[in-house]
């Protein structure tokens, strides 16, 4: 008779009497991840001392790595490894300070049985509120249970009576009341017309997504599948980043230097320097161009009508950062593009770019493409994260105010006095090596529209809401722009009739898409044609906040 030797497995130890595990987890990178700990660190601290208050011991479930110099999970390797030994009944909070990849732990928290709480520190400079939303959005995705809290001191009532519903009960529950289901017949009835008869449109017609590469930076919540894409009359065309560095390489430096002309004239302001490890070189822009003209031709080969560029990881490591490119891409008015036979591409219309290939916003920019162009205003849209905020009273606003920031794929348009309020900057060397310019400006005031596409109970879904976006004074702006990443463009937007804790509660990504409209009036039009539009592409639509007919 045959001897099988059959796998050991060690059960993970129960968790001890009034004990809650804690896991952290961080970037890809090590470069990054060492420049955070420190502030994951004493995150980690104050949290410690809520939970002693409340009479829990709040113990990490992995080491810090003194190798490494940081107690980050790394890889989704070390999150299986981590979370073998985890019991899968115990208490569990996720912490997040800064940035990280949610598909490090996406794959243990799946699996736990126990009550997790996921919790983001209130910071601009550090990222954690970012990380919370975009592992919220994984979570939500993929069906998993959560409760979840945010605080800059962890000492406030808020935060403090948020813990102690979780240690006693296992739950958290939010205000949502600024949510409502949509119910078409409130719309208007020319917008709702108009909505449903772009839909039919579309679906005759079809839409591509040009997708560079998917899963960018572990977002699992950015990925559509097909089988919910194609439904809406919109398909993937799947492209390779490396055939975009290929292409690159087939664009002249005369065609590069062109853009760059054409960028000089226009106004924008270049901050470069001579050392490459550092500074924005000429050279970095000149390769940042050739991606501009290499990335339109081949959405042009291929029919797109949005394309998205991973960014990070892979293209960091062979050109430098796309930013720029997304920018212009994002815009009516850009620098022009011909074909191999001389033929211009995409003439007098944006390209829409979705951001870190977030496939959400990409389809949410095809819809937004329809519907501003239906009413014959800008379409120039893009996505932010939701980056931070505080509340700021003077200069008749007493309110609170989102920051919103993406790493330069806002459009000039956005922007207070278009590419002549542009700048361009180094990408942080810490994340890029190569460098790259991102194209940064202050965001005019004005009405939006925002929105969110996202995946919860195996359908597509958007939020969608209205917002006002504010002139802060020069030295407000320039404090926030300090606290946050300063060589990325800037918004300043109060939600309407949604306050801080419910927004946060809600909202199922850390992205959000904005388009503008000329007046509050006509943002009230282009909200109800793009509802009933993804109402009648088969989106799950929920109104967030107020607007006069609902």
């Amino acid at each position: 008779m045959s001897e099988y030797f059959l796998p050991k497995l060690e059960p993970a130890p129960a968790p001890g009497f009034a004990e809650v595990l804690l896991v952290a987890n961080g970037d890809l990178r090590q470069s990054a991840n060492r420049a955070c700990w420190p502030v994951q660190e004493a995150m980690e601290s104050k949290l410690a001392s809520a939970f002693a208050a409340e009479g829990f011991n709040l113990r990490r479930a992995h080491p810090y790595d003194p190798i490494l110099e940081h107690g980050f999970i790394y890889s989704q390797r070390m999150g299986m490894d981590v979370f073998g030994g985890i019991h899968p009944e115990s208490s569990l909070v996720v912490a997040e300070a800064v940035w990280q990849y949610s598909g490090h732990l996406l794959l243990g928290l799946q699996h736990h049985r126990g009550p997790i709480l996921t919790v983001g520190n209130w910071s601009g400079q550090w990222p954690g509120l970012v990380g919370l939303l975009n592992l919220n959005a994984c979570l939500t995705k993929s069906g998993v249970t959560f409760s979840t809290l945010w605080s800059q001191n962890f000492d406030d009532e808020f935060f403090v009576s948020g813990l102690h519903q979780w240690l006693t009960t296992g739950q958290i529950r939010h205000d949502l009341t600024h949510v409502h289901a949509l119910d078409l017949g409130i719309l208007p009835p020319e917008e709702a017309e108009l909505g449903r008869a772009l839909a039919h449109a579309l679906r005759s017609r079809k839409a591509i997504l040009g997708v560079f590469d998917e899963g960018c930076m572990g977002m699992y919540n950015a990925i559509i599948e097909d089988y919910l894409l194609n439904p809406t009359g919109v398909y993937k065309e799947r492209l390779s980043q490396s055939a975009l560095v290929a292409a690159m390489k087939e664009v002249s430096i005369d065609e590069a230097q062109r853009i760059r002309n054409w960028l000089d004239e226009r106004g924008v302001r270049f901050r470069t320097g001579s050392f490459e490890d550092t500074d924005l070189t000429d050279g970095q822009i000149l390769e940042q161009c050739k991606m501009y003209i290499a990335a339109t031709r081949i959405a042009h080969q291929f029919g797109c009508d949005a394309i998205g560029i991973q960014y990070q990881q892979g293209l960091k490591d062979v050109t430098p950062a796309s930013d720029l490119v997304e920018g212009l891409l994002n815009n009516v008015e850009r620098p022009p593009v011909f074909s191999r036979d001389g033929k211009e591409l995409y003439q007098g219309k944006p390209l829409p770019h979705f951001n870190e290939v977030d496939e959400c916003a990409g389809l949410d920019s095809i819809v937004t493409n329809w519907v501003w162009n239906a009413l014959q205003i800008d379409p120039a849209t893009t996505l932010h994260d939701v980056r931070w905020g505080e509340h700021y009273s003077g200069d008749g606003i007493d309110d609170f105010v989102w920051l919103f920031q993406i790493s330069g794929a806002s459009p000039a348009s956005h922007f207070t006095n278009g590419y002549r309020g542009a700048i361009s900057e180094r990408q942080p060397a810490m994340y890029f090596r190569l460098g790259g310019g991102t194209l940064k400006g202050v965001c005019k005031p004005g009405s939006i529209v925002w929105s969110r596409v996202f995946v919860e109970t195996g359908c597509l879904h958007v939020d969608l809401g209205l917002a006002d976006v504010l002139a802060l004074p020069e030295a407000e702006t320039q404090r926030r722009w300090q606290a946050v990443t300063p060589q990325w463009p800037i918004m300043h937007v109060r939600l309407r009739d949604i306050n801080r804790d419910q927004f946060m509660a809600r909202h199922r990504a850390n992205h959000l898409s904005v388009a503008y409209a000329p007046d509050s009036q006509t943002a009230e039009k282009a909200l109800a044609a793009k509802a009933a539009m993804m109402t009648e592409m088969g989106i799950q639509v929920n109104l967030c906040g107020s607007a006069p007919w609902f």
